[in-house]
């Protein structure tokens, strides 16, 4: 049964497969870029960043040898900013070997590297049979067989992988990953997935039993948390703004953002302004509200944002009179023209367009 699967797969693929960069080389530090951008990014978005790493940094060791700040500014809006983190450990481990091991043990322990991105890194460098699961592999598999079993379980795990072993084409790996990957990309959609011409339909369970459109099931779906953020964008007289650094434990870790105020809702207006007074020690300000709950979308996250322009004097004069942005708050003053040169969140990117607007419309 399996060969005949994967055959049909195959055939499919090399119909219909897509032409992306990182299939035109086997070499596994530029699978394992593109492999890391794709975590959670689609590939119409990430096709841009994998580009401009692989010219930056073509090899493991150029990209060693960078500062973190490079990176991250280099990763700027693709979010999930610890992939950046992970992808630059891992280039410096790479790097201490003085090539890249054929080694699967070596590939797993990477840091942001998992059971599938291993799979991958070592099917698609070096052919070795490793059978990768990803949405949508796991999508194909579960329709063709049937798998009523929730695949977010621990049962559902172990039967997608057996399966997904037994349906590898061990001889011809690489190719038949890609294709399956495409396959249920493009054919095996989640939503209006294309039976009508799909190759497999004759032996697909899901078809047959009229469940299409229920497989794979899953046991439960992620809770989102709401999040609501005040940002503050300072402006003196000499065209300075203040950023802060974001530090552990929370999104964005090690990016910049202009000075914020978390609540349990909104502020209003005149709470924004009393809070503002505690956080810059002023009492003379002008304040102007630019932006109201731009929204912003992570994985169990909702973040909305309101944003106002809060106008200073001078840097010089306000630390003399206030000297309270110090470097344990690892707040920085900067040109408003050298914003470019720091790696902030998309969101933060979003404001920036408001403020843009605001200044031309002014």
């Amino acid at each position: 049964m399996n060969s005949s699967f994967f055959t049909k797969i195959e055939i499919w693929y090399e119909a219909y497969g897509r032409d992306l960069p990182w299939r035109n080389t086997k070499d596994p530090y530029l699978i394992l870029l593109s492999e890391l951008i794709l975590q959670q990014t689609q590939v119409c978005q990430g096709t841009d960043y994998y580009l401009r790493f692989a010219e930056k940094f073509p090899t493991a060791e150029h990209l060693a040898n960078a500062n973190e700040e490079e990176v991250m500014r280099m990763w700027q809006g693709l979010g999930y900013y610890s992939r950046a983190r992970h992808l630059h450990a891992a280039a410096k481990r790479i790097a201490s070997e003085g090539c890249f091991p054929r080694d699967y043990t070596f590939v797993r322990d990477l840091p942001g590297v998992g059971e599938y991105t291993a799979a991958a890194i070592m099917s698609f460098a070096f052919d070795e049979p490793y059978a990768v699961i990803d949405g949508n592999v796991g999508r194909v598999l579960a329709r063709y067989a049937g798998i009523s079993e929730p695949i977010d379980t621990t049962q559902g795990k172990k039967l997608l992988r057996v399966l997904a072993d037994e349906m590898l084409d061990k001889q011809r790996p690489a190719l038949y990953n890609q294709a399956i990957m495409d396959f249920g990309a493009l054919l095996c959609k989640p939503a209006a997935p294309l039976c009508e011409s799909c190759p497999l339909a004759e032996n697909c369970q899901a078809l047959q039993q009229h469940i299409v459109d229920k497989l794979p099931y899953k046991s439960k779906r992620p809770t989102v948390r709401d999040r609501y953020l005040t940002y503050i964008y300072a402006r003196t007289a000499d065209e300075k703004t203040v950023l802060r650094r974001r530090g552990r434990g929370d999104i964005w870790q090690g990016l910049f953002e202009f000075p914020l105020i978390e609540s349990e809702k909104p502020l209003t207006i005149a709470e924004a302004e009393e809070k503002i007074k505690d956080i810059f020690h002023v009492t003379e300000f002008s304040l102007h509200f630019v932006a109201n709950n731009v929204l912003h979308q992570l994985t169990h996250q909702r973040l909305h944002a309101d944003l106002y322009i809060l106008e200073l004097p001078t840097v010089e004069e306000k630390e003399e009179r206030h000297p309270i942005f110090d470097e344990s708050r690892k707040e920085i003053w900067l040109k408003e023209s050298d914003l470019d040169h720091y790696a902030l969140p998309r969101l933060l990117e979003k404001l920036l367009v408001k403020i843009k607007h605001y200044d031309n419309t002014r």
